[in-house]
C-alpha cells in the first residue's frame, strides 16, 4: 500500500526506544524524512542507525528535554534544519510514562512533572508546527496516550488524568482545524512490551510478592489475544494515520491493545 509519506518530515518525540523508536521506524520505511528526540543522546544515536540500516534513510537526531518549555523551541528550530523540506509535516507527541502510584503516593512535585512531560509538550510542540501546516493545507498530528483514557487503571493515576486531557486538547484541535488539511488523532497502546511496562510489571510484581515475569503475565491474561502487544503494531497505525490515505479520519481515538477494553 503506498501511504505518500516520500518527502513529508516528521518529527517523533519520545523516539530513543520502545514505542517512539518503532514509529519513527515505521515513518521512515515509508519514505518520510524523520527527526527523532529524547534526552538521551546515546540511545538515540542506537535508534537512529537502527532505521538506517533497515531503510536507508539517514536520521536527524535532536537532543532535548520536552518537560522543560524553553527548550521545546529549540528542539523544533533543531528539527526544521535537519529535514531537508524545512518543515514539520507529521508530529507524533510521545513520551515515556509518568510514576506510577495511588493518589497518596504522589506528591504535588510528580504532579507537575506528569503535567509537563505529557500534556505541556504536547501543546507546546503542536503550537509550533501548526502554523506551517495550515500555511501548506496538510499535516497529521498523532498523539500517542494509553488505553486508559477508555480504562483508568488505578495505579495509573497521573497517566489517566493527563492523557485524557491530551484527549480533549487533540478532540478541539482536530475540529478546528480539519478544514485546513490537518488531522489530529490519537492513538492508544494497551499492554505493549516496553521499558515501561517491564518497569510497571517490577512495581506490581515487588508489591504482590511475585516475580517480574509473573506479573507480566498477568497482564497477557487481561488481553482477549492472550499476549502483550509488540510496538511495531501500534507503529504500523501511526504510520498509516499519518499518510494521505487516512485523510479523513480525524478527532479519533483508536486503541491498540489487543481487545483488552471491553466496552462497546
Amino acid at each position: 500500500m503506498e501511504l505518500g509519506l516520500q518527502g513529508k518530515g516528521a518529527l517523533v518525540t519520545g523516539a530513543s526506544s520502545g514505542l517512539g523508536a518503532a514509529c519513527a521506524l515505521a515513518l521512515a520505511a515509508e519514505g518520510a524524512d524523520v527527526v527523532i528526540n529524547s534526552r538521551n543522546q546515546a540511545k538515540l544515536e542506537v535508534c537512529g542507525e537502527k532505521i538506517f540500516r533497515a531503510t536507508g534513510k539517514p536520521v536527524g537526531i535532536v537532543v532535548g528535554d520536552l518537560t522543560k518549555p524553553e527548550e521545546t523551541g529549540r528542539i523544533h528550530a533543531e528539527a526544521i534544519r535537519l529535514l531537508p523540506n524545512a518543515r514539520v509535516d507529521i508530529l507524533v507527541s510521545n513520551t515515556g510514562g509518568p510514576a506510577a502510584g495511588l493518589f497518596l503516593d504522589l506528591p504535588q512535585e510528580k504532579w507537575e512533572e506528569a503535567h509537563g512531560l505529557i500534556l505541556r509538550s504536547a501543546v507546546d510542540l503542536t503550537r509550533l508546527v501548526l502554523r506551517s501546516m495550515i500555511q501548506q493545507k496538510w499535516g497529521r498530528l498523532v498523539y500517542i496516550t494509553s488505553v486508559s483514557v477508555f480504562q483508568p487503571i488505578d495505579d495509573l493515576l497521573l497517566s489517566n488524568t493527563f492523557r485524557a486531557g491530551l484527549t480533549g486538547f487533540c478532540k478541539t484541535i482536530s475540529n478546528c482545524y480539519a478544514q485546513h488539511g490537518i488531522t489530529a488523532n490519537t492513538v492508544c497502546p494497551g499492554y505493549t512490551a516496553t521499558e515501561r511496562l517491564t518497569d510497571l510489571a517490577a512495581s506490581r510484581a515487588s508489591k504482590a510478592g511475585i516475580s517480574v515475569a509473573d506479573a507480566l503475565s498477568s497482564f497477557a491474561i487481561l488481553c482477549p489475544s492472550g499476549r502483550i502487544g509488540r510496538p511495531e503494531e501500534l507503529a504500523a497505525l501511526v504510520a498509516f494515520l499519518s499518510s494521505e490515505l487516512a485523510g479523513y479520519i480525524t478527532g479519533s481515538s483508536i486503541a491498540v491493545d489487543g481487545g483488552a477494553y471491553k466496552s462497546l
